[in-house]
């Protein structure tokens, strides 16, 4: 499906994602989406960090 996507199909993605969000809005999506990854990457490799671990209540 994205074999064939070139420059003016991605220009033209990039033009509309800033006609609908706005410039002021767009760092605050990518900043979520790259906590969002990590945390999947995190939660996917079995990493714990001590947060997690005193979260969990102990019975």
């Amino acid at each position: 499906m994205f074999k064939n996507m070139g420059l003016p199909e991605l220009l033209i993605i990039v033009a509309v994602v800033l006609l609908l969000f706005g410039g002021k809005k767009i760092p605050e999506l990518m900043r979520g989406l790259g906590k969002g990854m990590s945390e999947f990457k995190k939660a996917s490799n079995g990493d714990h960090t001590d947060e997690e671990v005193k979260e969990t209540p102990k019975p």
